[in-house]
This record gives structure tokens, C-alpha cells and sequence, in this order.
């Protein structure tokens, strides 16, 4: 059973989450949307600026003793209790009108992800974990169905979802990544929260990316380890301070750690 005060904070961030579909639907495909880059590069639009926003009012309200990280803001508050937030983690689907997109929403106790929750209004589908308490699927707390991981073993049958290719290349493990991607199964490119949260309900057995933050692997990690999945960065090291992340379904996840090594010299 989960903690139950993480219990009342995974209700807490349904109850976000719904603010956040409601603003995100809303501009999702809005011919007025305002499109901006960041210095890293990146879209940014007032969708994501706004659900940012509409959680951290909440939360100041609800939890004013919490500190907030986002994508998108300055972090605000202290103390061992951190909500971390993505406001649209496919900002680049959004603004072309594909509906792979989330919020992502989750809380951390110190360095660990207690709470994690995804919601794809775009896919009227959700995703949500608290620690020791399971993964689940649906559209409320009250009608849901759990997720689990699959029992794949062998690379050969594996199916592979990633993001891109570049980022491998850019880490000097692109031939690595270039091989697994040849003696899996079959690969897709799904991409960012989606590829994680098929995963977690069996349908991919791995998913790895190079280069990741803080606020899109908060979320995705406990949902994949409550499913019953391994969630390290790409060195093997168990959590969410990076570089990157290796997920898999368990079986496969020490061999995949030493296939993506980087040449040794």
C-alpha cells in the first residue's frame, strides 16, 4: 500500500492535471498560439507558460510549505518536498497539431519520486504511480486498470522505442545505439512521456535517451519502477539526476547498460 499522505497528494495532482487539460485543449490547434523560442533552442508556447503557471497557483494554496520546480519558471520554496512539474513535454507535437503530448506532474521527497502522474488529453489517456502503491492507467483514481511491464528477455525480441538518434551520436555512443537499434526486435521512434508509458504497460520492453532534465524523467520514472520496470540514467546508476535514461521492462536492463558503454580508450 502507498503512504497515505502520497495518496493525497496523487489526488492533489489529478485534480492539476485536469486544470492542465482544460488550458491545454483548449490551445491545443489555436490559430492565435504564441510560439517562442528559449535559449536552448526549444518551443516554448503560452500553453505551456499558462499550465505552469495555473499548477504553481494551486499548488501555493494547496501545498504553500512545498517547493516547485518547472520547466518553464524559476523554482520556488525549500525543504525536502519538491513538486516537479513539465507543463507540455511534447511542446514540439503541440505546436504541429500531433497529439503526443503531456503534462507531466510529480513530487519528490529529497532525491526520490514518490508521486508521478502523465496526462495525454490529446490521447484521452493517463498515467499515474505513488511509491509502493503500483502504476495505473484510466481516467480517474476510481475507474483504471493496472500497468505492468513485460517479461521479455532476450534483445533479439525486444521492441525498442527512443526519441532520436543525434543525441546518441553527440554522447560518443551513436554506434552502440545504432547496433541495438539493429538487433532488436522492432523500433519505433514514439518519443518522449509516450514511449516510457507504453512500457510501463508492456507494449514497448525498452525506451533510452541520452539527454534528459529533471522535469521530463521525475513523472515517467516511478510509473515505469511501479509497473514493475528498471529506471536508471544511460551509466546504470538508479534515479533521476541523469545523464539521460535507460528504461526497460527488468530482464533486459543490465545487458542494454553495457551495450550503450561508451568505448573505452
Amino acid at each position: 500500500m502507498a503512504d497515505q499522505s502520497w495518496t493525497d497528494d496523487l489526488r492533489l495532482a489529478h485534480v492539476l492535471a485536469d486544470q492542465a487539460d482544460a488550458i491545454t485543449m483548449k490551445r491545443f490547434k489555436a490559430l492565435d498560439l504564441t510560439v517562442n523560442t528559449k535559449p536552448d533552442l526549444t518551443p516554448v508556447t503560452d500553453a505551456d507558460t499558462a499550465v505552469e503557471d495555473s499548477i504553481r497557483t494551486s499548488l501555493s494554496r494547496t501545498r504553500p510549505r512545498d517547493a516547485v520546480h518547472g520547466e518553464e519558471r524559476e523554482d520556488s520554496g525549500w525543504g525536502p518536498r519538491r513538486w516537479v512539474i513539465d507543463p507540455i513535454d511534447g511542446t514540439a507535437n503541440f505546436v504541429r497539431g500531433v497529439p503526443v503530448w503531456a503534462t507531466l506532474i510529480s513530487l519528490m521527497e529529497g532525491d526520490e519520486v514518490v508521486v508521478g502522474l502523465v496526462s495525454a488529453p490529446a490521447l484521452s489517456r493517463r498515467w499515474w504511480a505513488a511509491k509502493g502503491g503500483g502504476a495505473f492507467t484510466g481516467r480517474s483514481l476510481m475507474n483504471n486498470s493496472r500497468c505492468r511491464v513485460s517479461r521479455v528477455a532476450d534483445v533479439a525480441d525486444a521492441s525498442l522505442s527512443y526519441a532520436s538518434i543525434g543525441g546518441w551520436v553527440e554522447c560518443g555512443r551513436g554506434q552502440q545505439f545504432a547496433d541495438l537499434l539493429r538487433d532488436c526486435w522492432r523500433t519505433r521512434a514514439y518519443g518522449d512521456f509516450w514511449s516510457y508509458m507504453l512500457l510501463a504497460e508492456g507494449a514497448v520492453d525498452l525506451a533510452a535517451e541520452p539527454e534528459l532534465a529533471l522535469h521530463d524523467m521525475a513523472a515517467i520514472s516511478v510509473i515505469v519502477t511501479e509497473a514493475g520496470g528498471t529506471f536508471t540514467n544511460i551509466d546504470g546508476v538508479p534515479g533521476v539526476s541523469g545523464p539521460g535514461a535507460i528504461a526497460t521492462n527488468g530482464p533486459l536492463h543490465n545487458q542494454i547498460v553495457d551495450r550503450l558503454k561508451p568505448n573505452q580508450r
